[in-house]
């Protein structure tokens, strides 16, 4: 394999025509959350009509969160890790749409050269107020992000069947939305697969990671009448996790997905939605309007456990 460089300033002519929407996506102009539960508006408030990985994630994680998110439509602009997993994905996913002899380091190169101008301009990165060193440091993170997939696997060997696939579908009783990164045929059968520009899980925490491709997997299923074999996650630069999509390991997740739908709906009727407090309060768009999420952001910074910095500090000390 060979080494890999670092186009430093992307350097690359920008393409005309070109935007940073993969299908079903949000307009030019915001970075997408390509998962976006859709919702129904019901007076000032929303009651979203369908549930994605990552808003079932962030119900589990804390359903105060996901109420000031989904219910108050409170905004929730994307911190810097996310607009960078924003164009890792798009370089990646006109990659990989390419035919095999043309995914190379340069090709890669080339297309993040095109996209840089287009992301850039997006308003979320331009809130960022990044200075000419945090430009630098913003391109070096897409940068090893993508060059990590290398370290993965060889693109260029990679059967795509398909990518980027918005999946609206009925999962038993729950309406399931997502956009699926990337669907391989393999010499033993279909694998989906899914980027992660950040760090990979700890064993404790990739059962929970991996159900949602699973999910991805029932949901291909669902759409397609095709099985897969495996879903994995590739942690870009890191390493991948993978899960055999079994009856068994599927019917697991799509079940847990009900439960999580079920007590949703619970918390609607009843309109009570329970902080779940602790570190990651700090970092929660939402503490100024969460006394709970408040009071132990406070408790944190007297006990010296939390960095001044943290985003929610400046809101709530």
């Amino acid at each position: 394999m060979r080494a890999l460089s670092h186009p430093l300033g992307y350097n690359g002519a920008m393409s005309t025509g070109t935007t940073l929407e993969p299908t079903g996506a949000a307009p030019a102009g915001t970075a997408p959350d390509a998962d976006e539960p859709e919702g129904r508006a019901a007076g000032p408030r929303s009651v979203p009509v369908h549930l994605s990985p990552s808003s079932s994630a962030m119900f589990a994680q804390c359903p105060r969160r996901w109420q000031l998110r989904y219910v108050e439509r409170l905004p929730d602009p994307p911190g810097a890790a996310a607009l960078v997993g924003t164009l890792v994905h798009r370089v990646l996913e006109r990659l990989l749409g390419d035919p095999p002899e043309g995914r190379t380091v340069e090709r890669a190169r080339a297309l993040a050269a095109e996209e840089w101008p287009l992301h850039h301009a997006l308003p979320d990165v331009a809130a960022l107020g990044l200075d000419a060193d945090g430009v630098k440091r913003y391109k070096w993170q897409v940068w090893e992000a993508v060059a990590g997939l290398w370290k993965l696997e060889d693109p260029a060997a990679v059967d795509v069947l398909a990518t980027e696939c918005r999946l609206d579908v009925q999962l038993g009783s729950v309406p399931f939305l997502g956009v699926l990164d990337r669907v391989d045929a393999t010499a033993d059968g279909v694998v989906v697969t899914d980027y992660k520009s950040g760090r990979p899980p700890s064993a404790t925490y990739a059962g929970d990671k991996l159900d949602q491709v699973l999910l991805y997997a029932a949901a291909w299923r669902e759409t397609s009448g095709e099985p897969t074999r495996r879903a994995r996650l590739h942690y870009l630069g890191a390493r991948s996790i993978e899960v055999d999509t079994t009856d068994e390991a599927i019917d697991g997740a799509v079940g847990r997905l009900h439960e999580r739908w079920d007590t949703l709906h619970r918390c609607l009727d009843t309109d009570t939605f329970a902080a779940r407090t602790g570190p990651l309060c700090a970092w929660c768009p939402y503490t100024a309007h969460c006394p709970e999420g408040s009071g132990e952001v406070r408790r944190r910074v007297e006990a010296g456990l939390v960095p001044l910095d943290a985003p929610a500090v400046r809101s709530v000390v």
